[in-house]
């Protein structure tokens, strides 16, 4: 069996390595082709150099083509993978601390909110040209998998303006799935789940045991949990408020909503600082430029150390190769999947990019109807809904009003900022970022222009509430172990340590 997978943006340690072992893990898979593409030479020679290292170990002999040419790395391939991160860890720093200026605090800021907006806007741009480059050169009726955020807004402008068809992949599901079993004192084989919502609003509708129910038996389970009490705290308060477990991490979800990040002096109320994940201003920012660093000066090391193994066991979790396993082989996988609504959820938009319970085999990927989300959970999401599809239509159309109003709808943007203010920032925001916003060419103009006239709004010089320190590489050498651990994981922070001491 024989067909090539392209990635593009494979200097991403984090995904690219883990993803190629997936698929190699798969025994029919052992000859098909592999190409890396991605703009930045050095991080693709360096990941390059340790797959192929990875290939040789386990005894095989595929040939890893990298290049920086995209359209020859996507020629004739039958899947693409995308972990792309545009405008990289200097956009992303933008995203984060313009908003904290006008009291916007994130976490992450690559989903929703002001950064997740921004973020959007950067990535839809290339994101077309990328799906234009499949239409053209690439095998007919290619499957594009998106790892990149923000998911769904980049997965709808792919569906709906690029012409290729477009899953969006997350392993938010799976870690809830964890958090879950564990909460009820179970093993995660023994609870089944039903997950349905949006990317990173996904809510554990069903919850089941031996096919009893246990869905009412989660909050008083989280409550008493030693740890998850003090580090997912305001999951907890949005399971007690509506009823059901969200899939996205205590950090994110808090800046999703206008409750819990809105007033400086109530933020470390609802967050832990003992790993990122649970709220820390700029968490997701500092960690991924702590991995970039390390992994830039310890990769010698990396390459003595033992290769990654390809069997069954080391496989990891996330769905890229078990849907191409599925499609190829014929072996059914069952995951959620990141696509077009089109009724599969009856009480989202049909245009939307829902999560849900896939099924996939040689047949093809198949979505059963799920039908009405419990109706606060659907609220829940239609509101984040309607700031993704404002910035979807910004995005492609460069209509930098869409992109305000955009801003304007989101839940914590609109809780902290007024509409002056909203404008002021989205002005900063864009001429900031001019360089990866091609599509904004004459509201830049207008926008510096706007700033450069003095008569503006007052802003905080604002570190955010929880705001820590990235670790220097000397700092890091304390702990090689995590920080390996750290540049190479795609899902940074699968594993979390116990809740901070304050």
């Amino acid at each position: 069996m024989s067909f090539k997978i392209a990635f593009i943006g494979a200097g991403s340690i984090g995904f690219t390595r883990g993803l190629l072992r997936d698929l190699l893990s798969v025994p029919e898979f052992h000859n098909i082709e592999v190409a890396f593409t991605d703009i930045n030479e050095r991080n693709l020679d360096m990941v390059t150099q340790l797959c192929q290292r990875d290939i040789r170990e386990n005894g095989l002999n595929n040939q890893i083509q990298a290049t920086t040419d995209r359209r020859e790395a996507l020629k004739d391939a039958k899947y693409v993978f995308c972990v792309i991160r545009v405008g990289g860890l200097d956009a992303f720093q933008l995203d984060v601390d313009i908003p904290l200026k006008y009291g916007v605090d994130q976490c992450v800021g690559d989903t929703l909110c002001a950064g997740g907006i921004m973020y959007g806007q950067r990535g839809i741009a290339v994101m077309l040209d990328i799906c234009k480059d499949i239409r053209e050169v690439a095998a007919p009726d290619c499957l594009l998998l998106n790892y990149a955020n923000p998911m769904a807004m980049l997965t709808w402008a792919c569906n709906k303006y690029g012409g290729v068809r477009t899953m969006g992949l997350c392993h938010g599901v799976q870690g809830g799935h964890r958090q879950i079993a564990e909460a009820l004192g179970l093993k995660k084989e023994e609870v089944d789940i039903v997950c349905a919502g949006i990317n990173h609003q996904t809510w554990y509708i069903q919850v089941k045991h031996n096919g009893e129910d246990m869905t009412g038996k989660l909050l008083e389970a989280f409550e008493n949990h030693p740890d998850f009490s003090k580090t997912e705290k305001v999951r907890i308060d949005m399971l007690r408020r509506f009823g059901y477990y969200s899939t996205e991490s205590n950090g994110h979800l808090s800046e999703y909503v206008p409750w819990y990040r809105k007033r400086p002096d109530e933020i470390k109320d609802w967050i832990d600082l003992g790993t990122w994940i649970n709220g820390e201003t700029g968490g997701y920012l500092r960690v991924c430029t702590e991995g970039r660093n390390w992994f830039e000066t310890d990769f010698p090391n990396w390459m003595k150390e033992p290769a990654m193994k390809y069997t069954a066991e080391s496989r990891g979790e996330e769905h890229g190769s078990y849907i191409i396993e599925g499609l190829e082989t014929g072996r059914v996988y069952r995951g959620h999947f990141n696509v077009v609504n089109n009724g599969v959820i009856s009480n989202l938009p049909d245009d939307a990019i829902i999560e849900a319970p896939g099924y996939v085999d040689r047949n093809g990927i198949s979505m059963p109807h799920v039908g009405d989300l419990p109706l606060g959970c659907a609220a829940v999401c239609n509101v984040s809904i309607s700031v993704q599809r404002l910035a979807v239509e910004a995005a492609v159309h460069g209509d930098d009003k869409l992109l305000r109003q955009a801003m304007m709808m989101d839940p914590l943007v609109g809780a902290v900022c007024n509409p002056k203010e909203i404008w002021q920032m989205a002005d900063e925001m864009l001429v900031a970022q001019e360089q990866w916003l091609p599509q904004y060419g004459e509201a830049i103009k207008e926008a510096k222009v706007r700033l450069a006239s003095g008569n503006l709004i007052p802003t905080k010089n604002y570190e955010g509430a929880a705001r820590l320190k990235v670790k220097s590489v000397e700092e890091m050498m304390q702990d090689r172990e995590a920080a390996n651990k750290n540049a190479g994981e795609s899902d940074k922070a699968k594993d979390r340590p116990a809740a901070a001491s304050n």
